[in-house]
């Protein structure tokens, strides 16, 4: 995959937050894309617009995240699975930070002005660097409400999937479809927590694009309303990194 291809990628993974849910990856991705074309708007006395809101109200009263998160990118020309792992911190507004955990090493940061995404060189090498103004950068609209700069309602349109079949028996998933065509992303779905304690908490974020593609992320031991250090959303790259023009 090219670096452009890389920063496209790393874009599509800004979602959102909390607790991973346990089954096979491949299997549940490809009955996600089954289920989308029999998806019904309510399932008994839960509407989709419900859960939206539910979604949106549980986010608007966090004013941090930080969380584990598991990532599988599934790229369907290659018909290849790309997996890794990190930490993951939001802060509102509009300040998030993304660590990758070895060998990947990538860091994606937002101060809330400035969207900063870091690839490290190999063999010692100072690596790339990709920077941008965050009002100029393409990032999926399901990023705007976690970091407290906007709603849901105001860009998707919902429906709800059959959980059960795709192994989310309990809870909801909710598909957000955008009201303004992307060509970044063509489907959002969220899995989305079905007890009345932890109502509105989304489990896993799966973001398929109209080629295929499917880029999941699934998030653990989520931590809520805790202070960052200042330093946290203002990272330097090492001395040397190349810097790539948008």
């Amino acid at each position: 995959m090219s670096f452009r291809a890389q920063l496209f990628h790393s874009a599509l993974v800004l979602s959102i937050t909390l607790a991973a849910f346990p089954g096979d990856a491949a299997a549940q991705d490809a009955a996600a894309a089954a289920a989308s074309t029999k998806s019904p708007t309510s399932s008994g006395n839960v509407s989709a617009q419900s859960v939206a809101a539910t979604v949106q109200g549980f986010y608007d009263q966090t004013r941090s995240v930080e969380s584990e998160f598991f990532q599988t990118y599934y790229n369907r020309i290659y018909d290849k699975y790309d997996r890794s792992n990190g930490k993951v911190r939001f802060e509102k507004p509009g300040k998030m930070r993304w660590d990758y955990a070895a060998p990947n090493g990538k860091v994606i940061v937002s101060d809330g002005k400035r969207l900063v995404i870091y690839e490290p060189g190999e063999s010692g090498e100072a690596g790339q660097l990709f920077e941008r103004a965050i009002t100029e950068s393409e990032l999926p609209q399901a990023l705007a409400f976690l970091t407290g700069t906007g709603k849901l309602a105001n860009d998707f349109t919902f429906r709800l999937l059959d959980a059960a079949a795709q192994g989310f028996a309990g809870g909801h998933v909710l598909e957000l479809l955008p009201k303004a065509a992307s060509p970044h992303f063509e489907r959002i779905l969220f899995y989305v927590d079905g007890e009345p304690k932890r109502a509105g908490l989304v489990h896993r974020v799966l973001i398929v694009d109209a080629a295929g593609n499917r880029n999941r992320i699934d998030f653990k031991a989520p931590r809520f309303n805790r202070a960052f250090d200042a330093k946290t959303f203002a990272w330097q790259a090492p001395k040397g990194a190349r810097r790539i023009q948008p």
